[in-house]
């Protein structure tokens, strides 16, 4: 019998699915729910090759009945809340929902694990879009959110109903702030996949061009499978505490883009389109962060950078390596 139950919330995204495999390798008892688990195909976790070992459930995390009924009958020992809407465009898009999917949803899950009083850890999915825009000075935890889109006013909102519940009824509750962290799990529509893909397929023989918005953007860009771990470490600590988790290290989606066409022997000069219809009219041009007291408390840090990134993300893409 394992020895701990977690819940995630949100595992059939990316993180859902590599938070699934690590915790699988710790012995833990899995359970994952989403909106329709009888419907949901539940690609990534057949991907990692995972599926048969975890349980899944049907949960809307926007139904305070469906939360309660859940917790209640799995009675997990820790919650990992990932679910919601997780594109800072299509938050534009679509701001209720993104707001509803994520600050609706994370306070049911707090009052919940409130109401049914069982010494339950809670981890909290935000994201360093929190921040706005930043100055030369990377953000730490002290600082201010200035949230610039819908997906960072929804997380900054979540954030604090967090910190509330911790603060107010003694929850082991945190939240990561995570900066920029990618994999080939990532969904066609994110522009880190979508660069990788096209620049693979152009090497392959496709004549089509690579569109692109601002690529003056600066972010800080990590690999998934290792942020997983820092949320496992967030819940594993003494006392419950807020990180920001990221590599110290952004450079520009210009950049990120000219490394992907190098790793396949490419100019990305010869094969991009910039298209100015794509472009936010509210964008984050500077996003720095400071990840020193994950480092210092959690004895967490990454190991892949920008440039390491984009090269596992191309063998990944050709087949070359290990997802």
């Amino acid at each position: 019998m394992s020895s701990k139950h977690a819940l995630i919330c949100g595992i059939s995204g990316q993180d859902g699915a590599y938070l699934a495999r690590h915790l699988l390798e710790k012995d833990y008892l899995v359970t994952g729910t989403s909106r329709d688990a009888e419907l949901s195909s539940f690609g990534n976790l057949l991907r990692l090759g995972i599926r048969d070992r975890v349980k899944t459930r049907s949960m809307a995390l926007t139904d305070f009945r469906s939360v309660l009924q859940i917790l209640t009958e799995t009675e997990p020992d820790e919650i990992y809340n990932l679910a919601g809407q997780t594109s800072v465009g299509l938050s534009f898009a679509q701001p209720v929902e993104t707001l509803e999917s994520i600050a609706h949803a994370t306070l049911n899950l707090l009052e919940a694990v409130r109401y049914i009083g069982r010494p339950v850890r809670v981890y909290n999915a935000a994201s360093s879009e929190c921040f706005g825009e930043t100055t030369a000075e990377a953000a730490n935890e002290a600082s201010p959110f200035r949230p610039r889109s819908p997906y960072g006013v929804a997380k900054a909102a979540a954030f604090w109903e967090v910190a509330n519940y911790r603060e107010a009824y003694g929850l082991f509750a945190c939240s990561g702030i995570l900066a920029n962290h990618e994999s080939s799990l990532r969904p066609a529509r994110f522009v880190t996949r979508k660069v990788i893909a096209t620049a693979c397929r152009i090497a392959g023989g496709s004549s089509e061009k690579l569109t692109i918005g601002e690529t003056r953007v600066r972010r800080d860009w990590g690999y998934a499978p290792e942020y997983v771990d820092a949320m496992w470490r967030m819940l594993q600590n003494d006392r419950p505490e807020d990180f920001i988790i990221a590599t110290g290290e952004s450079n520009s989606l210009g950049d990120f883009i000219a490394a992907a066409f190098e790793a396949v022997g490419l100019n990305w000069k010869d094969h991009t389109v910039q298209d100015t219809t794509i472009f936010r009219t509210t964008d984050i041009l500077e996003s720095r962060v400071n990840p020193s007291r994950a480092k210092e408390r959690l004895n967490w840090e990454p190991r892949t950078r920008m440039r390491e990134l984009v090269h596992l993300l191309v063998a990944q893409e050709q087949g070359r390596a290990p997802l």
